[in-house]
């Protein structure tokens, strides 16, 4: 079953447990999609029944191993685009987003093994998040929400969640990047010495080294 719509659910999928525990359900895989949950429901339906996900009514949608690998190659797809926007295109880390999300559906598996090839094999995308070779494999380190982190924690910036474009320019203005080290306040964090206090909602996108 290879379609973008299809791939946009099961890239979803991988990416909602990729960094934290609890399982997508339809009505939270409907918000961030921006799809009606009777929409959801049918795709679901149509995934399951190709062995992509499984499903049971009200319940979690989990991937398969075969949902899992296609998940993993369209994210490699998206990651590495994303990668190449910003070191070959000088596009900012807040506006490859949508331009990956156009270009993963459409340039060859020639194009993607070029494009990982003059980049380096890059092990992760320009917001942190990895990107699975070509068979798969993705690197993983221990890690903690900023959210989460105890006052006092000291962490490199592991990934930044890219879907609030503002909020990652206001982010790297403070120079709270990936690789940066930060330490957890009670108010926000300290970068480099100077204390700065986080905009609304900007400790739930902020991963730390644990």
């Amino acid at each position: 079953m290879a379609s973008p719509a299809a791939d946009d659910y099961l890239k979803t999928v991988y990416a909602h447990t990729e960094w934290q525990d609890a399982p997508i359900t339809p009505s939270v895989l409907a918000g961030k999609l921006g799809i009606a949950p009777s929409s959801v429901t049918e795709m679901v339906k149509k995934l399951a029944a190709a062995g992509l996900v499984s499903h049971v009514p009200y319940g979690a949608v989990r991937l398969t191993d075969a949902g899992t690998a296609r998940a993993l190659a369209i994210i490699r797809r998206h990651r590495l685009i994303e990668t190449w926007l910003v070191r070959e295109f000088d596009y900012g880390w807040h506006e490859v987003h949508d331009e990956a999300e156009v270009l993963e559906h459409t340039i060859s598996d020639r194009l993607l093994e070029g494009i990982d090839a003059r980049l380096g094999r890059p092990r992760f995308d320009p917001h942190g998040d990895a990107i699975p070779d070509a068979e798969g494999h993705v690197d993983r380190v221990p890690f903690v929400l900023l959210a989460d982190a105890a006052e006092g924690h000291v962490g490199r910036v592991l990934r930044v969640d890219d879907r609030d474009p503002d909020l990652l320019c206001t982010l790297e203005s403070a120079a709270i990047v990936v690789g940066a080290e930060v330490t957890a306040t009670a108010h926000g964090v300290l970068v480099g010495g100077v204390s700065t206090e986080l905009p609304e909602g900007a400790s739930d996108i902020v991963w730390l080294s644990a």
